[in-house]
């Protein structure tokens, strides 16, 4: 046996432990250099690094890669895309902001890593909100048979509350760092209702179109970007 298929055997065997790694490196490095480096600007300007390896991450340690993964992510980034146009350009949705220029390229106003954003955290809240319940399904003895229908619909609604919160403690920090602004600095309740919709409207075809997929990656990384953002919104100037 080659040393390149001992190297592929280790990186497939040790792949969680990997990608929870560069996740814990590159956010604890981001917040650690925004919030004590006299270097806090080069941290910011670089988030698009940052973001896009974690969607690259979390792809990489999807366990399957049915063709309805690649249909959702292509449904997650156009729908995540469309909806912030009209909102950035009509004000009917999320309410009146704009973006600014962290975030990288745009199209008609709206960077196309929000698009990808979109997908990452519906796929983590989708995610974890399922193996949440398959647990307490299996502590209750349970066998871990397909959801009926009002069971999607539960999932539903928990997966869309949950990215609701997670956008919650994100807004405030994200105005400040400049990846976006609100009319007058105010973030509307509009905004949480709407992003409930469109997560709603996404896991739906997420848990309709993923029947086999697991993905522990996604529980991890929920946490580290929770305690990434509530860090900074405690210790950010």
């Amino acid at each position: 046996m080659g040393w390149k298929f001992l190297f592929t055997q280790w990186l497939r065997h040790h792949a969680l432990q990997i990608a929870i790694f560069l996740a814990v490196l590159f956010h604890v490095s981001g917040a650690l250099g925004i919030l004590y480096s006299d270097k806090a600007n080069w941290f910011i300007q670089n988030t698009p690094l940052n973001l896009g390896l974690m969607a690259v991450l979390l792809w990489c340690m999807q366990a399957y890669k049915q063709r309805s993964a690649y249909l959702f992510l292509l449904l997650a980034f156009v729908t995540g895309m469309l909806v912030e146009i009209i909102g950035v350009n009509t004000g009917y949705l999320f309410g009146i902001y704009t973006y600014g220029q962290v975030l990288g390229p745009k199209i008609l106003g709206v960077p196309l890593l929000i698009g990808m954003n979109w997908w990452v955290t519906v796929v983590i809240c989708g995610l974890v909100t399922k193996q949440l319940y398959h647990w307490v399904q299996q502590k209750r003895g349970e066998s871990n048979a397909p959801l009926q229908g009002w069971q999607r619909w539960v999932l539903i609604f928990d997966g869309a509350f949950l990215a609701t919160l997670f956008d919650a403690l994100m807004e405030p920090v994200a105005q400040q760092l400049g990846f976006w602004q609100w009319q007058q600095g105010i973030i509307p309740w509009y905004n949480y209702f709407c992003w409930f919709v469109v997560s709603a409207f996404l896991l739906y075809f997420y848990h309709r179109w993923q029947h086999a997929q697991s993905n522990y990656f996604a529980f991890h990384l929920l946490i580290i970007q929770s305690l990434f953002f509530l860090t900074l919104r405690l210790f950010y100037p």
